[in-house]
Order: structure tokens, then C-alpha cells, then sequence
């Protein structure tokens, strides 16, 4: 069975890149979101197995995210997305518990990297 993603950024083309990128890959994309409310409402009704999660997005970022989720699923697997230059909140990020992180522009096969060693752990 092939892990379920919840995909969370506030950029459509963003979003679509990177379910382009798991679908092609083997990876069943449950679901999408554009703000950290959300994704919190959509990772509690999909419950996935992995969430990619954008640190910088509008109404609610994805560290205030991470840090909900992770406060009821303390085992939920995140992986932050993040712009170059975004190294310190990247380390909040991993500090509140995110697995990984990815910088954008997505490389495949980076994020296949950290989606496998991800659902894997």
C-alpha cells in the first residue's frame, strides 16, 4: 500500500508540483491545503501518513501548524517546504518536530529522498 500524502502550500503551482512529483513516484495524494487552519482540518478528516507543509503561508504559517498537529498526533510525519534563506525557521521547524525539509524550487529527487526516509521512520 502506497503512503497517503496531505500536500500544504499556499501556491496552486507549488501544490501541483509536488503532487506531480509523489503521484509519479508511487505516493496517493489524499489531499491538499493552502493555510495551516487547513491543514489542520484536513490532516484530522484524512489522517495521512505523511504531510508536506509550507513554512510560509497566509491565515496560520506551517510552524503554527506543525506545532497543532504534533500536539495531537505527537507521531504525525511532516516535512517542511521552504524558500532558500528560510534556514532559521527551517530550525524551529525540526526543533517542534518536522522530520525533514525541502527547499523550493523542488528537486524530485530530493523530495523523494525525504518522503521515503520519512514514511519509512
Amino acid at each position: 500500500m502506497s503512503a497517503k500524502v496531505l500536500v500544504v502550500d499556499d501556491a496552486a503551482f507549488m501544490r501541483m508540483m509536488i503532487k506531480d512529483i509523489l503521484t509519479k513516484n508511487g505516493y496517493d495524494v489524499v489531499g491538499e491545503a493552502e493555510n495551516g487552519a487547513d491543514a489542520i482540518a484536513k490532516y484530522r478528516e484524512l489522517t495521512p501518513d505523511l504531510v508536506t507543509l509550507d513554512i510560509t503561508m497566509p491565515e496560520m504559517d506551517g510552524l503554527a501548524a506543525l506545532k497543532e498537529i504534533r500536539s495531537f498526533d505527537s507521531n504525525a510525519k511532516i516535512i517542511m517546504c521552504s524558500a532558500m534563506g528560510q534556514q532559521a525557521m527551517v530550525i524551529d521547524a525540526i526543533q517542534a518536530g518536522a522530520k525533514d525539509f525541502i527547499v523550493k524550487p523542488f528537486n524530485a529527487e530530493r523530495v523523494i529522498e525525504a518522503v521515503s526516509k520519512t514514511v519509512a521512520q
